[in-house]
């Protein structure tokens, strides 16, 4: 299923409406679409350089939107929406430790998931069911988004193709990290 997904992405990024594909993918891929907009993203930037910082602007732009979306499923339609969707992507059991630790720990989770490569639906889904404070959700998803995409969009218009092959397949591995760090200190400066 994610291969034939996967290759109508490509085709979709270079149709004539690839942008207008782009802001949609980008909204479904924030509240249920398997396949991380990087897939579509990276192909679009390396067509054109130029338009990286643009291409970056709307993905950010729809994704939040999309992340509003998961949260609205999250609050209003769990049962009949949100949980199949959870489930498919192997959360359904985690699901619940998860929400226990949004109380104290919601703002970051928001940072951390949207940054790295955890699937940023299932938290967009959470944040809905536990009743995180959507403007706080909002303004938490717009920096957290945006960094990963605009650090996507740099990386590519700096070098280009060379490094298209370490973002498809190190790029996660190196946002987890920084996030591991960027927590390790939040935890730090709570505690002492």
């Amino acid at each position: 299923m994610i291969r034939p997904l996967y290759n109508w992405m490509i085709a979709k990024a270079q149709s004539p409406a690839s942008e207008k594909w782009l802001a949609g993918i980008s909204f479904a891929e924030s509240s249920f679409f398997p396949i991380p907009i990087d897939m579509m993203l990276i192909p679009m930037i390396l067509a054109n350089r130029l338009k990286a910082w643009r291409l970056a602007t709307i993905t950010l732009i729809f994704s939040v939107l999309g992340g509003m979306a998961g949260y609205a499923i999250g609050a209003g339609l769990y049962e009949t929406v949100g949980k199949p969707i959870v489930d498919f992507y192997g959360y359904g059991e985690q699901f619940t430790a998860f929400q226990n630790h949004y109380g104290e720990w919601g703002i970051l989770i928001v940072l951390v998931a949207g940054f790295t490569p955890i699937p940023f639906k299932v938290v967009t889904i959470a944040s809905g069911v536990v009743g995180m404070n959507p403007f706080l959700f909002f303004l938490t998803s717009v920096p957290a988004r945006g960094a990963r995409f605009y650090l996507v969009a740099a990386l590519l218009w700096k070098f280009g193709d060379p490094i298209r092959s370490f973002i498809e397949k190190r790029l996660g591995l190196v946002t987890t990290a920084v996030m591991i760090v960027g927590i390790a200190g939040f935890i730090v400066l709570k505690y002492i």
